[in-house]
């Protein structure tokens, strides 16, 4: 029998929003990859796209800035989505970084930097 994998729901991650959707923006995230609930965004200078935040880019989006709470289905074309850009208390567990964030030093820097724009996650 195949196994299952469920990925995250939003009370998995959101653990605090401000009122009136307040925390949360319509974004467009760059095409390239297909992202789920939780994923740690950071926005392309150049575009003002989101994409998700990887520590050795060098186009702004090393720097997390917004967690997505809607799916993106952005593999072959950008993508409309949903996500955290202020005053959020957040799961930590239920964050997905990038794949070259594998220690827990990177995703330190990353949640750090979540914090400067109000997105607190522990």
């Amino acid at each position: 029998m195949a196994t299952l994998t469920e990925g995250n729901y939003l009370g998995d991650l959101i653990r605090y929003e401000a009122d009136n959707r307040y925390s949360r923006e319509e974004i467009t995230v760059a095409s390239g990859a297909d992202l789920t609930v939780g994923a740690v965004l950071g926005i392309v200078t150049a575009s003002g796209k989101y994409a998700l935040s990887a520590p050795g880019a060098s186009d702004g989006s090393e720097t997390p800035v917004a967690v997505l709470v809607t799916t993106a289905a952005a593999a072959s074309a950008d993508a409309r989505a949903v996500a955290l850009v202020r005053e959020a208390k957040l799961n930590r567990s239920a964050l997905i970084f990038h794949s070259s964030i594998d220690t827990v030093g990177e995703r330190n820097a990353a949640v750090t930097a979540l914090r400067a724009v109000g997105i607190v996650a522990d």
